[in-house]
């Protein structure tokens, strides 16, 4: 209990399918609803997730700070979330949000879009590769 308020709890379902790492956490794909643009990739705990389950802001386990961290209480950078989703192995979820402002703590728009030289691009078609691999036509 903090400040007189239950901590929340994850539903049973959640509970029981979700399969948190050997540190009790589970990584966060970060998307904007409206765009489908990855934002950021954090992590969360039980009580993260049941936090924002409750309560529609997304809420994170920071690794660094080892404390929970809901986003854009300090920042004013909100994320409100409009769905969580597990994925196929119930071993990461996806948060779809609307963000106010940048998603970054650098202030870049997405986590992504700072790669300092850590970005490599394909075109379609270039030596016979397309975006989703070998070409395989005629296969």
């Amino acid at each position: 209990m903090t400040d007189g308020v239950p901590e929340p709890v994850l539903p049973p379902a959640w509970r029981e399918r979700l399969r948190l790492d050997d540190r009790g956490l589970i990584p966060v794909v970060t998307q904007e609803a409206r765009t489908g643009r990855v934002l950021m990739l954090a992590w969360a705990n039980d009580v993260a997730l049941a936090a924002t389950l409750a309560t529609g802001r997304a809420t994170y386990w920071s690794r660094s700070r080892a404390e929970l961290w809901v986003k854009g209480a300090t920042s004013g950078h909100v994320q409100r979330v409009r769905q969580v989703v597990a994925d196929c192995d119930a071993d990461t979820v996806l948060y779809l949000v609307e963000q106010t402002g940048p998603a970054c703590h650098t202030g870049a728009t997405s986590c992504f879009d700072a790669a300092d030289g850590l970005d490599v691009r394909f075109e379609p078609d270039a030596d016979g590769l397309d975006w989703y691999g070998p070409n395989r036509e005629g296969a």
